[in-house]
């Protein structure tokens, strides 16, 4: 493994920096906390990270978790990240301190998870899902739940997990098939079963409380007849104890990569003695479930940046030791008895190395910023303002979970290519997060999926406001990046893409009101791509908008290279990725449709 999995003062630069944490600590939700203390956290959260988790990075890949006689079996640090990061306040930061969290804003609860997840990817789901389950029971639970649940949640002595998933429905939650009958007593009786359930069993969690998606009898077709319940595997009996609750696991999905993250087949009501507890009103249990599922796609995203971050640190490291061929001279030819070089020298390498430092951190940047979006929405005192910044987390949570996604794979492939044969052999970490980070784009939603959600619903919602406020959002970045002769080519660049998006949507929303909506999405992911472009570039610049200030004020609180660095990477971004742009709108904007079937099917 590499000595340095992440790099610390790149996360506080646009933790501090970037997205200005100090504007949110300074409001009356937050003020609670200072800088100080922030910095505390996080040292000790690093700390936690060098010692607890990344030595068992590897071991959790080849040591994988496994199914045997009705039990999923992880490795034994699964339970240090659930009862240590308990302790530590990990699994409770973001929560209100009235109901036993740090309160703490999500973006020092990203940055802390960050840390940890470059430390070793196949840890932070299990405490992750376990808030993001509390937070769902805080938010709609009626008290009893709330005081019987999140408690044991929030300390790591109870996992929580979310079950939609179910093997005749995939993706389409529209085709659950889950029951729920009514009891006497107030309970349903569940029956059903649910895949690819992340962190769904294993032995070191005294009690999972999973969140089921399931149809009360009688309930209508579709999304409108579903509804949300607790379903506890153990149920508390009335002396206070655990008493199993019919919940059954089938088995263990073996993945191929995060394998130390076990992904359960759960059956519900085998025995006809599975008790679930209502959340909320009946049939209300997607729009529920959104809250969870946004807070996933985030922590997805947040994910994939942390492990594309690692691996970069990984093949930069390899880079600056491994010796190979020469450097060509200034007469274009090679001097055989001069020492070998140190592949870093060598151009492509440099490139392959400057791709994955700009996609990751760009990705990292973008995580950030619907983080902050968050925070402010829950510091603003404005009803005004919270719907505003409400509206932009709305239009960055797709991007949020699919940018790092799949540019995080393009650079940990590019991390492979820069170790060469080495890179493809398990002696070397780059192919591990290789195999891990492919899940990223499929979980929580595939990237054609938050596609769809980007194109045919944010960029339309509310008469295309969200999309409005984005643009101020980034002309306000343009205008201050244009103070400085330096980045006015990379502003006035970014300018013109504000303008090539509007025109796409201008082109494209023409199909939906003729009613032709199939054509209209049919590039979705095509859109996507190209929106997630402009959008890192957007912080590319912005980053390297305040590393400009900083040189130049003087006001610097790391090396001058670590500014240039970001300056020079910015550049890179913008010539290598920015211009991909202008491709991708010609193909948004061809009159020309391949892929919607029409007729009698003859290509595919």
């Amino acid at each position: 493994m590499a000595k340095k999995y992440i790099d610390i003062n790149t996360l506080k630069f646009q933790l501090f920096d970037v997205h200005e944490l100090e504007s949110v600590l300074s409001s009356n939700y937050y003020n609670q906390h200072d800088v100080e203390s922030i910095n505390l956290f996080l040292e000790s959260v690093k700390d936690f990270s060098d010692k607890e988790l990344h030595p068992h990075f590897v071991e959790m890949d080849t040591q994988p978790a496994y199914f045997k006689d009705g039990k999923i079996i992880v490795h034994p640090v699964v339970e240090t990240v659930m009862k240590k990061g308990g302790e530590l306040g990990i699994i409770a930061s973001p929560i209100e301190m009235e109901d036993g969290g740090l309160q703490l804003p999500l973006a020092v609860h990203t940055i802390a998870y960050t840390i940890m997840e470059a430390a070793n990817n196949h840890l932070l789901g299990y405490p992750g899902l376990t808030l993001g389950s509390a937070e769902l029971i805080l938010s709609f639970g009626e008290e009893n739940l709330k005081e019987k649940y999140v408690p044991h949640m929030l300390t790591g002595e109870w996992a929580g997990t979310m079950c939609l998933t179910e093997p005749q429905a995939g993706s389409s939650l529209s085709d659950v098939t889950t029951t729920a009958s009514p009891q006497s007593d107030g309970s349903y009786k569940m029956n059903g079963q649910k895949i690819f359930i992340s962190g769904g069993d294993h032995q070191y969690s005294d009690n999972f409380i999973h969140l089921v998606l399931a149809r009360i009898d009688g309930a209508p077709a579709g999304t409108k007849g579903i509804s949300l319940f607790v379903v506890p595997k153990n149920r508390i009996a009335e002396d206070g104890s655990l008493e199993f609750n019919d919940v059954v696991t089938a088995g263990d999905f073996q993945k191929m990569g995060q394998r130390g993250y076990c992904t359960a087949h759960l059956m519900f009501g085998e025995s006809d003695d599975c008790q679930g507890w209502l959340i909320g009103q009946a049939h209300h249990g997607l729009k529920y479930m959104f809250q969870m599922m946004n807070g996933a796609r985030i922590a997805v995203g947040r994910g994939a940046a942390a492990i594309a971050m690692a691996a970069y640190h990984a093949s930069l490291e390899y880079a600056n030791e491994r010796p190979q061929g020469r450097k060509i001279a200034s007469s274009g030819k090679k001097d055989v008895t001069a020492e070998q070089t140190l592949i870093i020298n060598h151009p492509d390498v440099r490139r392959m190395l400057l791709l994955q430092k700009a996609l990751s951190e760009g990705a990292i940047c973008i995580v950030m910023q619907g983080a902050h979006y968050h925070d402010k929405m829950k510091a603003a005192n404005d009803h005004q303002e919270k719907k505003k910044y409400n509206l932009l987390l709305e239009m960055m949570t797709p991007i949020v979970k699919t940018f790092p996604s799949e540019k995080g794979i393009e650079s940990a492939n590019n991390g492979v290519q820069v170790l060469g044969g080495y890179g493809f052999c398990s002696e070397y970490i780059l192919q591990q997060y290789l195999r891990d980070i492919r899940i990223f784009a499929i979980y929580e939603g595939t990237t054609g999926i938050q596609s769809l959600d980007l194109l045919g619903r944010k960029m339309l919602m509310k008469g295309g406001k969200g999309a409005h406020l984005l643009a101020q959002e980034i002309n306000g970045t343009i205008m201050s990046a244009m103070a400085y002769d330096e980045l006015k080519p990379y502003a006035k660049t970014l300018g013109i893409n504000l303008k090539r998006i509007a025109d796409v949507m201008e082109f494209l929303t023409a199909f939906a009101q003729k009613g032709d909506f199939e054509r209209f999405i049919s590039d979705a992911t095509i859109f996507m791509d190209f929106m997630s472009t402009i959008v890192a570039g957007w912080q590319w610049l912005k980053m390297a908008t305040l590393a400009k200030e900083a040189l130049v004020t003087g006001n610097i609180k790391y090396e001058n290279s670590f500014y240039e660095s970001k300056i020079h990477a910015m550049k890179f971004y913008f010539k290598y990725e920015m211009t991909k742009t202008q491709g991708l709108a010609e193909v948004l904007m061809d009159e020309e449709v391949l892929t919607v079937a029409k007729g009698e099917e003859v290509i595919v």
